[in-house]
């Protein structure tokens, strides 16, 4: 009997359904990167593929693509750039795990990212290039800050939510609160601005205490929302031109790529290794930014 479309597939199903599409996404790739030298055209490539990887397997990956596509291309343009296979990434995602969001932790956020994304719009239209630049290298320094910071202290729990894993006997005015919108703010600001509200939405799902499947899913439906959400200020902007969209034509097939692979390892790799190596190269990449 033939399985209906969504029924539930294996990572391996999953990666082969994802990597076997790159044929076709790649028949007709536009010759955009002419204009590039080999190292440049292989840093996009290798960020394009930590992009599909991010969003299927391991999303602090996605602070190495930030800091590759800002030190190829100028920094206004690299938000947009990104910006673009985000979202083919968010498709994938939320194909693979769109049955395991948790919506009332994302409804809480809705507002307060609706306020970051627009003082982030603000932003973006009154600084210059380099300023944008620095920006983009201190926001990775203070997300891996934050990060760090999660590991080493107690988890704070999430003001106003209460997943039923904690039952009633949970005593959530006995621990450290953080409200909501604090993280939606800081989410929407960083997303806008850079790219870069992965890190806070991890923590944010993080302090609400979801498992591993309801994780990514509920980060699958966030970002693909409200990078949507996105476009239509980024064209405003002039982030998002023809030319960006041809040199994301060309990269979505290395998005396909990485977000197989990344299905193919989500459930092997050792993540604390790996997310130390990720750290340092982001580390890395942050200080080169701000040069």
């Amino acid at each position: 009997m033939r399985r209906a479309w969504g029924a539930a597939r294996g990572p391996d199903e999953w990666a082969l359904t994802v990597v076997c599409a790159v044929s076709r996404a790649s028949a007709r790739a536009p010759d955009s990167v002419s204009g590039l030298s080999a190292p440049d055209v292989a840093a996009l490539v290798t960020a394009a593929l930590l992009v599909g990887f991010a969003k299927t397997a391991l999303g602090g990956v996605g602070l190495i693509s930030v800091a590759l596509f800002a030190s190829v291309l100028p920094a206004r343009q690299s938000t947009g750039a990104l910006l673009v296979l985000l979202l083919v990434g968010d498709v994938i995602a939320v194909l693979v795990y769109r049955r395991h969001a948790d919506w009332p932790a994302l409804l809480r956020l809705v507002r307060s990212v609706v306020v970051g994304v627009v003082v982030g719009v603000a932003f973006l239209a009154a600084a210059g290039d380099e300023t944008v630049r620095r920006t983009i290298g201190m926001v990775l320094l203070l997300l891996v800050g934050v990060h760090l910071l999660r590991r080493h202290v107690p988890r704070p729990v999430v003001r106003g939510y209460t997943p039923s894993s904690q039952g009633s006997s949970s005593h959530p005015s006995r621990r450290r609160t953080v409200p909501p919108r604090v993280f939606g703010a800081l989410a929407g600001f960083t997303t806008m601005v850079a790219n870069a509200g992965g890190p806070v939405m991890s923590l944010y799902l993080l302090a609400a205490r979801l498992d591993k499947l309801a994780f990514l899913g509920t980060s699958a439906w966030f970002f693909l929302v409200v990078n949507a959400f996105k476009v239509p200020l980024s064209v405003a902007l002039g982030l998002v031109d023809r030319d960006t969209l041809l040199l994301d034509a060309a990269l979505v097939p290395a998005v396909l790529v990485g977000a197989g692979l990344g299905l193919l390892v989500v459930q092997r790799i050792p993540q604390v290794l790996f997310e130390q190596a990720v750290l340092v190269l982001t580390v890395l990449a942050a200080i080169n930014l701000m040069r």
